[in-house]
C-alpha cells in the first residue's frame, strides 16, 4: 500500500496563505485590538446540539481528568474580556468532529474577535471591512437579510408562524430524508442549508440578521419589527458560502448556565452524549464581562474564496485524510 504524504495545499498556495493571515494581523493591529492565545484543551466542551466536541483524557495535577478540544476559543476569550482584557483576536485552531467535507474539516483555523462597547451595526461593519480587504476583487455591496424574509421569499412560509408539520414536510421534501420527529430548528436549518443558503452572497456580501431566538446560542436576544422574539446575532455569507458568526454577547450567568442545561437535556431527548459544560465561563460571567460584540470567522473558507479554490483543504497544509 502506497502512502500519500504529500501536503494538501501547495507551497505557493501556503505562502498565499501565510500573506493573507499577516493581512489579518495588520487589520487588527491597525485598529489597537489585542491578539491573544488561549488553550484548545479546557475542562467543558460545546453543548450546542448540532456540534459534536472532541475530548481526551489528560494527566493533570488534579488526577487523569477528561479535557475537551475547544470548538472554538469563544469560553476562554471571554474569560479574558471579564479580566479586562479589552478587544481582543485570535487565530485558533479549532475542532469539531465528524465535520469533513469541501468547507470542513475537523481540524481548522477560527478568527474570533471580542469589541467591549460595540453594537451589532458596528460589528457587521468592522467585518465586513475585513472579508473585502483580504478579497482580491470587490464582492459587490453589503445587503441586510432578514431570516423571516428570506424564508418568505425562497419558501413561501413564514419561520415563526408555520406549523411544525409543515415544517417537517418542507424539510423532508429537500432534504431527501424523514424528518417525522425532528424539532422546529432541525427542519428550519435543514431548509436554510438546503434551499437558502445556496442563493445567499452570490453578487455580494449578504448578512443574514434576526434569527429565531431559539437559535440564540450564546447571544441576547430582543424583539423585532413585528413584536417576535429574536437573536441578536448575525451571519454573513459569500458565494453561498457562510464565512462568519457574530453575537450582541450574552453577560448573563444564569441565563447562560440556563441555556447550557438546555442544551444537555436536549442532547439527552435526541440520544447525543452530555457533554460537559464551561463552569469558568459561567464563573467569569458572573464576576461581570462587559457588554460587547463578538465574532467567529472561518479562516480557511476565507481563504479559499480569496484564493479560488475548490475545498478548504486546498488552502490546509494537511486535512483530515479521507478513506
Amino acid at each position: 500500500m502506497t502512502i500519500d504524504w504529500h501536503p494538501t495545499a501547495s507551497v505557493e498556495t501556503l505562502r498565499e496563505r501565510a500573506q493573507l493571515l499577516g493581512e489579518v494581523r495588520t487589520f487588527f493591529a491597525e485598529r489597537g485590538v489585542l491578539e491573544v492565545e488561549t488553550p484548545i484543551l479546557g475542562h467543558g466542551g460545546s453543548t450546542d446540539v448540532h456540534l459534536d466536541s472532541l475530548s481526551c483524557d489528560a494527566l493533570t495535577p488534579a488526577g487523569r481528568e477528561r479535557l475537551w478540544l475547544q470548538t472554538s476559543p469563544e469560553f476562554h476569550m471571554k474569560r479574558l474580556l471579564a479580566a479586562g482584557s479589552g478587544p481582543i483576536f485570535q487565530l485558533a485552531r479549532s475542532f469539531r468532529d465528524g465535520e469533513v467535507g469541501g468547507r470542513h474539516n475537523i481540524e481548522f483555523t477560527m478568527l474570533e474577535w471580542y469589541r467591549p462597547g460595540f453594537n451589532l451595526e458596528e460589528l457587521i461593519g468592522e467585518t465586513t471591512a475585513l472579508i473585502r480587504a483580504l478579497l482580491p476583487h470587490d464582492p459587490g455591496p453589503t445587503r441586510r437579510r432578514r431570516y423571516r424574509e428570506l424564508f418568505e421569499q425562497h419558501l413561501s412560509i413564514d419561520p415563526f408562524q408555520a406549523p411544525l408539520t409543515t415544517l417537517r414536510e418542507r424539510a423532508a421534501r429537500h432534504g431527501g430524508m424523514a424528518m417525522d420527529d425532528s424539532a422546529r430548528d432541525d427542519c428550519l436549518d435543514l431548509l436554510m442549508s438546503h434551499v437558502i443558503e445556496p442563493q445567499l452572497g452570490i453578487d455580494g456580501l449578504d448578512v443574514v440578521i434576526e434569527y429565531p431566538a431559539s437559535q440564540a446560542a450564546l447571544a441576547r436576544r430582543h424583539r423585532d419589527a413585528q413584536g417576535e422574539w429574536v437573536a441578536s446575532r448575525f451571519e454573513i455569507y459569500l458565494r453561498g458560502t457562510e464565512l462568519a458568526n457574530g453575537y450582541d454577547e450574552l453577560t448573563d450567568a444564569d441565563e447562560q448556565a440556563a441555556r447550557f442545561a438546555a442544551d444537555n437535556a436536549e442532547r439527552e431527548r435526541i440520544g447525543k452524549p452530555l457533554v460537559a459544560y464551561d463552569k469558568h465561563l459561567v464563573a467569569a460571567l458572573c464576576a461581570g464581562m462587559p457588554q460587547g460584540c463578538g465574532v467567529a470567522l472561518g479562516v480557511d473558507r476565507l481563504i479559499q474564496l480569496a484564493l479560488d479554490k475548490h475545498s478548504v483543504a486546498e488552502v490546509m497544509a494537511f486535512a483530515t485524510p479521507v478513506c
